[in-house]
């Protein structure tokens, strides 16, 4: 399957990443390049680390289109996100992380699900996590979706595609409620601004390097928490930004 060929730019987080993003970006390069016409364009969003990750991002930076936001200081990974996808330019905003988990081989199926999408969410098949943070996203899909019209299989997958023109509409208000959460909250916005979407299945893969930065299990009931407290603003806040109506979700 071929890519369609545009622009995309990719925006990856990055927060003590030094060992693999490197690897993570030139596998992804590689792929994009060997499979169509299609020019990419990296923006990593570098979130206070305290390793070698913003040295290893400008020494890729010389032979890989990147372009680098840093941040001396700790903002959190939605905050991140959120600046990443507002510096995009490209027609098509993708998002995958930066620990390797993504496999860049259903990057062109991603990418050719969006001529007739707004939006392609993938959904991890198998997903390799922790049980506790599987069990974890179990527990909080089921309210999620007596909160929200969405019904994506895998609503915090961080593997996923727009169009450029959606996606202020989806960056209405205020995003970032969910700090560490932040797919759940985009598909919600996604959902409310009646993007037509639609679903792929994705290889999730073990971490490059390293273990995460911020699911520990001693931070889970913390996080929960705090997240359960920003669905409910989330629904205000969507409410009031727009009528009330249903995801149009095109499954595939």
């Amino acid at each position: 399957m071929g890519l369609p060929a545009s622009a995309v730019d990719v925006v990856l987080p990055a927060h003590n990443e030094g060992d693999g993003i490197a690897a993570t970006l030139q596998e992804f390069f590689d792929v994009v390049r060997a499979g169509s016409d299609s020019s990419i364009h990296f923006i990593v969003c570098e979130d206070g680390s305290t390793d070698d990750t913003v040295q290893v991002i400008e020494r890729a930076a010389q032979t890989l289109p990147i372009e680098l936001i840093s941040s001396p200081q700790r903002k959190g990974y939605s905050r991140a996100v959120i600046d990443g996808l507002m510096a995009a330019k490209a027609p098509v905003v993708a998002f995958i992380d930066s620990d390797g988990q993504c496999d860049p081989r259903d990057f062109p199926a991603l990418l050719e699900q969006m001529q007739s999408a707004d939006l392609v969410v993938g959904y991890r098949n198998p997903r390799h996590d922790a049980w506790y943070r599987k069990l974890m996203s179990r527990a909080f899909k089921l309210v999620y979706e007596l909160l929200f019209p969405v019904r994506l299989k895998d609503p915090s997958c961080p593997f996923l595609a727009i169009r450029r023109s959606c996606l202020d509409a989806v960056l209405a208000g205020h995003p970032g409620l969910l700090r560490q959460g932040f797919w759940w909250e985009f598909n919600a916005r996604a959902a409310a601004a009646g993007l037509r979407v639609s679903q792929i299945p994705c290889n999730h893969r073990e971490r490059l390097a390293g273990t995460t930065k911020v699911y520990s299990p001693r931070r889970i009931p913390g996080i929960a928490a705090e997240h359960l407290a920003a669905l409910f603003a989330l629904r205000r806040e969507l409410r009031a930004l727009h009528q009330p109506g249903s995801q149009r979700l095109a499954n595939s």
